[in-house]
């Protein structure tokens, strides 16, 4: 096998972990595991996690931010395995419920070096946070406030941040941007409830405010949103050392990192972005006249989504007109992406090889919806049929998390490979499984 990475390799792969090989017989191989053995071994669909990847991108994050606190946003995938790698990397993380809380915390996971999330804390995700003992809790809400100072008490202690709507458009999706003033996440500085929900925190003494927040958006490709909400931000802080004295020794910009989905896409400069915005926070803070905080950043997609490699079954190909359906054993209860963003995927015929032409079809998947589509412009081989194997890189974030139960056909496994070794991380969720729920006629 040889690397696909070396020089003169063909561009359609470098959307796959660095670990990828191919043979000459069609086989595809990550960690130096064959994909069609993890099939054979644990079925389809299943998702496949390269370990060394997500280590990697975990160490390439600390190296480009030696000075931040690099949180890995859990939301994009979590198990406890993954907890443990992010614990070995050095990594923190920031979870946004109770669930994701736990998961961690009974991994083992530091709770000081965790980040609570999220615009509608249920008083189950607070008390968790606080019996935990989780690091700090981004407030989302005035309603918070009073809710997090009644439950931590008189004598208790708690850090806090507070996110920020810096007022800016980015991200690949209208669904995805929560910078912008018109969407359910933190408080507005243009409006003042920024500046009204931090003097409410202040007069709040069991409550320490450490630093502002700002997330804006999902799969950011350019540097420039950053530096503006630095600037935003910076000013912000300058306001509240005028007002209050308040100096803030902390400051979050979030996450939302793009990354290629499809070879020849646009993907965020990672070195680039930590030069620019040292930069621009250095320069900002010198006119603001405050000391320089400590930067914190959330990167969840960028370290999980190229790691992930999900591998389906083809169960039908079916030409209706000028159009090809190749239909597979999954779709969009284990992938709900496309249908949510319109995200395109570039699916791989793997386990053989073929000499066929090139053919553009569409790989929709088994549910009872015309919107169930994983990639409505892929171009596999003529002839791809019944029984084939079919991959599908950068699968690792927001795929299984977002998962549903629809037609109860059950969520899959997460395999774990590294060094010509397979693990089961995550089993397959069972039919008994779904019937174990169902506790009333």
């Amino acid at each position: 096998m040889t690397t696909v990475h070396e020089p003169g390799t063909t561009g359609r792969l470098l959307v796959w972990p660095a670990s990828t090989t191919e043979s000459a017989h069609g086989d595809l191989a990550v960690g130096g595991v064959p994909l069609a053995e993890v099939a054979d071994r644990f079925g389809t669909p299943v998702y496949v996690l390269d370990e060394a990847e997500v280590r990697d991108r975990c160490r390439t994050y600390r190296d480009a931010f030696p000075d931040a606190e690099v949180l890995y946003a859990a939301k994009a995938f979590l198990c406890r395995a993954m907890a443990h790698w992010m614990d070995e990397e050095g990594l923190g993380l920031d979870v946004c419920s109770a669930g994701e809380l736990e998961l961690a915390v009974t991994t083992g996971f530091p709770p000081e070096r965790i980040v609570l999330h999220g615009n509608a804390k249920s008083p189950r995700d607070l008390d968790t946070a606080l019996r935990l003992g989780v690091g700090r809790i981004v407030i989302d809400s005035p309603a918070e406030i009073a809710r997090l100072a009644a439950a931590v008490g008189p004598d208790g202690h708690q850090k806090v941040m507070v996110r920020v709507v810096p007022g800016i458009s980015a991200g690949a999706h209208d669904k995805i941007r929560t910078g912008t003033e018109n969407q359910k996440f933190g408080l507005s500085i243009s409006d003042g409830y920024a500046q009204h929900a931090i003097a409410r925190i202040l007069d709040q003494p069991q409550l320490e405010l450490t630093g502002l927040h700002c997330h804006l958006g999902s799969q950011i490709s350019s540097v420039k949103p950053y530096l503006v909400a630095v600037r935003r931000m910076v000013g912000l802080m300058a306001r509240l050392y005028e007002q209050h004295g308040l100096v803030l020794p902390e400051l979050d910009l979030g996450g939302g990192h793009g990354i290629a989905y499809r070879p020849g896409e646009a993907a965020l400069d990672l070195t680039a972005l930590a030069r620019r915005v040292r930069a621009e926070l250095a320069d900002a803070c010198a006119t603001a006249g405050l000391p320089v905080p400590r930067l914190l950043i959330e990167p969840g997609r960028a370290i999980a989504g190229p790691a992930g490699i999900a591998v389906y079954r083809v169960l039908s190909v079916k030409h209706t007109g000028e159009h090809v359906f190749v239909a597979v054993d999954g779709g969009m209860s284990d992938n709900p992406r496309p249908a949510l963003y319109g995200v395109r995927y570039a699916p791989r015929l793997i386990g053989r090889h073929s000499t066929a032409e090139p053919a553009r079809v569409a790989v929709v998947g088994r549910h009872c919806e015309a919107g169930d589509v994983l990639a409505a412009d892929a171009e596999l081989p003529a002839d791809t049929r019944p029984g084939d194997l079919l991959a599908v890189p950068v699968a690792g974030a927001y795929h299984l998390s977002m998962a549903s139960g629809y037609n109860l056909v059950g969520r899959p496994p997460v395999v774990a490979v590294r060094d010509g070794l397979a693990r089961l991380l995550v089993r397959r969720e069972s039919l008994a499984d779904i019937r174990a729920r169902d506790v009333g006629l």
